[in-house]
């Protein structure tokens, strides 16, 4: 029985292995880098589903995230730029763990003397450090206290270990912590923070201001990351109550809603803004005449105090100027909930080229998104001209104060564009850059087609060109920590090619249909939570209907190439009324459908799209077309909406 088996066995792999040298006589396969294994390997995914995350992309049933939630105060001195703080955290431990010790980050260590961060910048320099006096800045923690007993806390660089008498328990336990402080705003902060002269005063644009509870979460625990400048912010989210006591020439502006109009404005500046809350038109509340009057700011006080609050949100930040000009107008958002947008600028930004168009810009780009993806959350939506060229903040953002007209449509687009990526949807900034300004990017592109009939939408991208240039071996994958990029690739490998990717997985790969639903199933299941790369990747396939590990991996994991050729077209029998064989081949390791256009020499052009799986088990594959007369032309790609970096190879002629 046994000698009988085998020697059926070894017939039928005589017989299979004839079969398959006749196959591979009638096909060679393409030169090139082309392994269709690669692409197409399984196992994509390294982890199962679990109670916390569940398979199909959405938070498992056990999901659970920490929270914390501040009471801030401070006081700025316009004179020495120091801001004077106190605060009071609650945290509130929803883990299963119980908590020893807590990590909290001290973003403004990195502007002094001898910091990490500052240790790395190259003699050329860099956007991500700080300028100005080091030897001066940082936080100097005065006290860290539970309740009124002192506890012991270790800072290192940019980080501060608190050590818990009695540790914060699983399951909903909570601590209170009181922290006093003090800092000197630096003149340019990693270009998210910083002081801006004008001719009527300093505007401070104060961000990275107090003390901020590091993410405990089940993925890495505490994600202690140094903050060194490249990577961004990664927190939990919390309601705020800030006071901010400035002089009284002062405006502040902030993340929230002002809870004190009444103390901090004039009774003509509070009619003002009651019309610019039921105004689709921009409302002046004080004009550039007036930013030199005294009479626009109430008085008889040296200081002022501004009350602002912000709720599930999970940072804060604010602005202070006495150069301000503040304009508003209502936003109209899906639910009719009330919130505003508002544009505080200097004199010298002023024009209707300019900033005088910043409330528009700021008001359009979120009523479109809000209808398009998931409703603004916050009570108003405030652009502050200023030294930072674009910064992101809850409720709030920071703009350069020379942007004008379509930069400055761009800026205010992009940043509050975060309110989306990360505000809403919180993923880790610190190590995936790409999840919020490659996702915002994106976003941009439509929002951009959007405003104002397309007044400054640019020309449709030209992907062969931009393909080349990002897949070029100089660049690093997507799915690189920001701070293992080279500088002058942060903004293709962050922004640029992820917003890239999803266009085209939105055109060209599932349709804007399929595509819209399956984004905004992900907007919603992670609406305040903190997402994973795999949540993305797996709600976007399951939402969609569609395997695209073969997408992910090429051009988010790796940074493959591609380059498809249109080989060769001959005929059925060697007659074109019966029908064309066209040959293409794929060269390089990233796969993409197929687009052709097929001309006969009638004049007569065909589009023909071929799905991905034609490459799973190819590297070259023959299109049998219908024809019936000779073709003329086969261009692959005609409308150049695929990466394909090599378009000499495009097109065969007769």
């Amino acid at each position: 029985m046994k000698l009988k088996l085998i020697a059926g066995c070894t017939l039928a792999i005589m017989a299979v292995s004839s079969v398959v040298v006749q196959a591979q006589q009638q096909e060679q396969p393409a030169a090139g880098n082309y392994n269709y294994h690669d692409p197409f390997a399984p196992f994509f995914y390294t982890k199962n589903g679990s109670e916390f995350r569940a398979a199909d992309g959405q938070p498992g049933p056990r999901y659970w995230q920490n929270r914390a939630d501040y009471q801030l105060n401070a006081r700025l001195n316009d004179q020495t730029n120091e801001v004077t703080g106190s605060e009071v955290l609650t945290y509130t431990n929803n883990s299963p763990q119980k908590l020893d010790f807590l990590w909290m980050q001290l973003d403004q260590n990195l502007f002094a003397e001898g910091s990490r961060g500052s240790a790395i910048i190259p003699p050329s320099g860099s956007r991500n450090g700080g300028r100005g006096d080091l030897s001066k800045g940082g936080y100097k923690i005065k006290s860290v206290k539970v309740g009124d007993t002192p506890v012991k806390y270790l800072i290192e660089d940019t980080r501060m270990q608190i050590f818990l008498p009695a540790g914060v328990n699983a399951n909903g336990g909570q601590v209170k912590l009181n922290i006093e402080y003090s800092f000197i705003v630096p003149d340019y902060g990693s270009d998210r923070t910083g002081i801006q002269e004008t001719k009527n005063g300093k505007i401070y644009t104060v961000a990275q201001w107090y003390p901020r509870m590091y993410v405990y979460d089940d993925i890495m625990g505490w994600n202690a990351v140094p903050y060194t400048g490249p990577g961004e912010f990664y927190l939990e989210y919390g309601d705020f109550d800030l006071n901010i006591t400035a002089p009284a020439n002062h405006i502040v502006v902030a993340s929230g809603e002002l809870q004190n109009p009444q103390d901090v404005y004039t009774p003509e500046q509070l009619k003002r803004w009651a019309q610019a809350e039921k105004s689709e038109q921009t409302v002046m509340i004080r004009s550039a005449n007036e930013v030199t009057s005294p009479a626009s700011r109430p008085a008889g006080k040296k200081e002022l105090t501004w009350h602002f609050k912000i709720k599930n949100a999970r940072d804060a930040s604010w602005g202070s100027s006495a150069a301000f000009i503040v304009d508003a107008a209502k936003m109209d958002l899906p639910s009719g909930k009330k919130s505003i947008a508002i544009s505080a600028y200097p004199v010298e930004s002023d024009g209707n080229d300019a900033w005088g168009r910043s409330t528009e810009y700021v008001k359009k780009s979120i009523e479109y998104n809000s209808q398009k993806w998931f409703e603004y959350p916050y009570p108003a939506a405030t652009a502050v001209a200023g030294r930072v060229g674009g910064m992101e903040y809850p409720g709030i953002v920071f703009c350069g104060f020379k942007a004008k007209k379509s930069q400055l449509w761009g800026v205010n687009d992009h940043e509050f564009g975060h309110t989306w990526f990360p505000m809403i949807v919180g993923s880790n900034e610190r190590l995936y850059g790409w999840m919020d300004e490659g996702f915002n990017t994106f976003i941009n592109t439509l929002s951009t087609a959007d405003f104002n009939k397309g007044e400054y939408a640019s020309k449709k991208q030209d992907m062969h060109k931009a393909g080349a240039f990002v897949t070029s071996a100089q660049m690093e994958p997507i799915m690189s920590y920001p701070e293992n990029l080279k500088e002058a690739n942060t903004g293709w490998m962050l922004y640029f090619k992820p917003g890239m990717g999803l266009t085209m997985l939105r055109e060209t790969i599932l349709g804007p249909e399929r595509f819209d639903y399956a984004f905004r199933t992900y907007i919603a299941r992670w609406a305040f939570k903190h997402p994973t790369p795999d949540d993305f990747f797996r709600t976007m396939e399951n939402a969609s209907g569609e395997n695209l590990s073969w997408f992910w991996r090429g051009w988010f994991v790796n940074n493959w190439r591609l380059d498809v050729a249109v080989r060769d077209v001959k005929y059925v029998g060697g007659d074109a009324n019966k029908g064309a064989l066209i040959t293409i081949e794929n060269l390089d390791k990233l796969v993409m459908p197929v687009i052709l256009d097929i001309k006969t020499v009638s004049g007569k052009v065909t589009r023909l799209k071929l799905p991905v799986e034609i490459w799973e088990r190819n590297n070259s594959f023959v299109v049998k077309y219908p024809s019936t007369e000779e073709i003329q032309s086969v261009t692959y790609d005609p409308d150049k909406v695929l990466p394909d970096y090599n378009p000499d190879n495009n097109v065969w002629q007769k």
